[in-house]
């Protein structure tokens, strides 16, 4: 798994998909995966943000953190992709981002990767399976190879059952570990099948 590259791009209002992303990511990297880490850009207006201390102080934190470009994508051999929900669907922010890669994938430099997804959303049945499976439909349209986690571990159980990607309820309170444990679980098998694909 030494030469896996993964691209994690991820959007997060208050840190919820952001601490998702960072366990992902030392997942990869203790698997030995060569790992992007990368911030979506913020595109909600300023004085939005700054009016809501936590989601400025979220962005705050985080300004150190590369944002996105199309060229992560493009340098990974698999993408994994973490967003909150927005209405059944993945926030504008990640959307965004998404139409930027027209270009690379005119080109087909989005096809025949690796991808996953992973979600969060204010309370258990808002929305982060549809989200999920949004941006599963848009990695198609990519040609990417998707891998969900599935029922391929007891963990996914542990962390509520959701075959199509890790979905968690954003209250504020750490993640724990059974949804620790699920991401890591998906992470290595995102990491694994691509290994498999790469030789």
């Amino acid at each position: 798994m030494a030469n896996v590259k993964l691209a994690i791009i991820y959007y997060s209002t208050y840190g919820t998909n952001h601490r998702m992303a960072e366990i992902a990511a030392a997942a990869a990297e203790g698997a030995g995966a060569e790992v992007r880490l990368r911030r979506v850009r913020e595109t909600a207006p300023q004085a939005v943000v700054e009016g809501q201390p936590a989601w400025s102080a979220q962005l705050a934190s985080t300004a150190h953190i590369h944002e996105a470009t199309p060229d992560d994508l493009v340098w990974s051999d698999a993408y994994l992709f973490s967003a909150p929900t927005r209405y059944g669907g993945a926030a504008s922010q990640m959307r965004a981002f998404i139409d930027t890669l027209g270009p690379i994938w005119q080109k087909g430099q989005l096809a025949n990767k690796c991808a996953s997804a992973m979600s969060s959303a204010m309370n258990a049945h808002g929305g982060q399976e549809t989200t999920l499976q949004s941006l599963y439909v848009t990695f198609m349209h990519f040609g990417a190879i998707l891998v969900p986690p599935g029922y391929t571990d007891a963990v996914v159980y542990g962390a509520g059952g959701n075959p199509y990607g890790v979905s968690v309820t954003a209250n504020n309170q750490p993640l724990g570990d059974a949804v620790e444990a699920a991401i890591r679980h998906q992470t290595l098998r995102l990491i694994e099948t691509t290994a498999k694909l790469i030789r």
